[in-house]
C-alpha cells in the first residue's frame, strides 16, 4: 500500500473576526489530493467561522487503510469512491446522518438520490462522478488506443513508458475488462490467468503513481497513463498533447461522495459543510475546478460551458460499457488482495 500522502493544509485566513473564530471550531477534512480548489475551503471557513484542516490520500484503499489503523476520531469527513461507501459502511466506520439534518438533501439529482452503495443516502451525499481510463501522448504513439491492450499488451514504442494508478480496485477492475471476466470471479482458472496476465503485463510498466498521474504526462516522463478523466482534461488544458480513451472493451465510472465519519470530533460542522456542498453554486466550483460533473440538480448555470464539449466527458460510439467498481465477498476479496500484493512485489 502506497504510503499516505499526508499534506496537512489550513484553510487560509479571510479576515475573521477573531470572535467568530474562536465560537465554531474546527472542522478536519480527509480528501483526495488536488480535488478541492482553495477559494472554496476559505468560503465556508469565513462564512461560518470553522477552521479548516485537510489531510490527503491517494487511494479508495489508503484512506481505509488509514482510518482501521486508528484514525477513526480524528476526521470529520471524507470523500471515498462508491464501492468504498459500501465497505466502510460495513465495517462500521461511517456515522448516519439523521433525517432533517441536511436542509439541502433535496438538490441531489434523482438517479443519485437513493445508490445501491448508500441506500436512502444515510452515510453519504455526491461529490463528484467521473471516470477512470487512460491518456496516451500522441506525440510517442498515432496509434489505435481504443483497447485495453495499451495497458496490459502495449505496442513495443510504449513499452516501458506506462504509469499505472497505485489504486488496486482501479487496476484490477481494468484488468478484469480488459481479459472479459467477472470483477469478483472465483474461478480458479481466471483468478490464475489474471494473475499471470498482470505479471506479464508489469514488465511493461515504468511506475506504480497516482498523486503525478497528470504530472507526468504533461512532462513527458510517461507516454501511457492510468488516470481519472478530469485530471486527463486538465493535463490536456496544460498543453501535452494526450488523449483520453474509450476503449472498446469498456472502462470504469465512479461517484465520489463525501461521508460523515464515525466518531467525528466536529460533527456539527461536517453537517455544515455537507450542507454547503449541497449548494449547487459551491458544489459547481469542485466540478469547474476538478474537470468532473456533480450529482445535484441546478448547477447547470453555474459551471463552465466547456465541460459539457471536453472529450474526456463524450464517450465515443465505439467506447465499451462503463462499469462501476465492485464490493467481493470476504474469500474473494483476500484472493485479490493477494494478487494485488504480488503485483505490488
Amino acid at each position: 500500500m502506497k504510503t499516505i500522502l499526508k499534506t496537512t493544509v489550513a484553510a487560509s485566513a479571510l479576515a475573521l473576526t477573531a470572535g467568530a473564530a474562536m465560537a465554531e471550531g474546527k472542522l478536519v477534512i480527509y480528501h483526495w489530493f488536488e480535488y478541492i480548489p482553495q477559494e472554496l475551503l476559505d468560503t465556508f471557513s469565513a462564512e461560518y467561522g470553522v477552521e479548516v484542516v485537510m489531510d490527503t490520500y491517494d487511494s479508495n484503499e489508503a484512506l481505509l487503510a488509514s482510518l482501521k489503523a486508528g484514525a477513526i476520531g480524528t476526521y470529520d469527513v471524507a470523500v471515498p469512491g462508491d464501492y468504498m461507501v459500501q465497505i466502510m459502511a460495513g465495517e462500521g466506520l461511517l456515522d448516519t446522518i439523521a433525517d432533517g439534518e441536511l436542509a439541502n438533501k433535496g438538490n441531489i439529482a434523482p438517479e443519485w438520490a437513493d445508490p445501491s452503495f448508500d441506500p436512502g443516502r444515510a452515510h453519504s451525499i455526491p461529490y463528484q462522478w467521473g471516470s477512470t481510463s487512460f491518456a496516451v501522448n500522441r506525440d510517442a504513439y498515432s496509434g489505435d488506443i481504443g483497447t485495453t491492450d495499451i495497458l496490459f499488451n502495449p505496442p513495443a514504442e510504449l513499452s516501458g513508458k506506462i504509469n499505472m494508478l497505485d489504486s488496486q480496485g482501479e487496476v484490477l477492475a481494468m484488468a478484469a475488462l480488459h481479459m472479459g471476466i467477472p470483477q469478483c470471479s472465483t474461478d480458479r482458472d481466471q483468478l490464475k490467468a489474471l494473475n499471470d496476465m498482470l505479471q506479464e503485463a508489469k514488465t511493461h510498466w515504468a511506475s506504480f503513481n497516482s498523486d503525478t498521474a497528470k504530472e507526468v504526462l504533461v512532462s513527458g516522463d510517461a507516454a501511457v497513463g492510468q488516470i481519472y478523466d478530469g485530471f486527463a482534461a486538465k493535463g490536456r488544458e496544460e498543453g501535452a498533447n494526450i488523449e483520453y480513451a474509450f476503449p472498446s472493451q469498456g472502462y470504469i465510472v465512479w461517484m465520489d461522495n463525501v461521508v460523515l465519519l464515525k466518531d467525528a470530533p466536529n460533527r456539527d460542522n461536517a453537517i455544515k459543510f455537507m450542507d454547503f456542498l449541497l449548494e449547487p453554486e459551491n458544489i459547481a466550483a469542485v466540478t469547474n475546478y476538478a474537470r468532473y460533473n456533480a450529482g445535484l440538480t441546478g448547477v447547470g448555470t453555474f459551471l463552465d460551458p466547456t465541460l459539457a464539449t471536453q472529450p474526456e466527458s463524450n464517450p465515443p460510439a465505439s467506447a465499451g460499457a462503463g462499469v462501476f467498481i465492485e464490493v467481493c465477498d470476504q474469500a474473494t476479496q483476500e484472493v485479490y488482495d493477494q494478487i494485488w500484493t504480488n503485483l505490488k512485489k
